[in-house]
């Protein structure tokens, strides 16, 4: 355990830190699934945006790298074009 009050204060900004960056990638990655599973091209061109905006801040935020999230939505972009 740490001694000093600025150590357990980083212990306890880090934890808050690491379950919110936890949470946000959980729900970016059911986003992905939702918007691969869709059939319709319409709602598909609605949900791209959204999905590309969380992608975008996970790698801002350093939660993801940023050529992942790049592949990512390039991949999406194709998905959605194909319907």
């Amino acid at each position: 355990m740490a001694n000093h009050k600025s150590a357990q204060k980083r212990i306890r900004t880090n934890d808050t830190k690491r379950l919110r960056n936890k949470y946000q990638h959980k729900t970016t990655r059911n986003a992905l699934r939702k918007l691969r599973a869709l059939k319709d091209k319409k709602e598909a061109i609605e949900m791209l945006p959204a999905v590309t905006s969380m992608l975008d801040k996970l790698a801002k935020r350093n939660v993801i790298h940023k050529n992942k999230a790049a592949n990512l939505k390039s991949g999406l972009a194709v998905l959605v074009n194909k319907l």
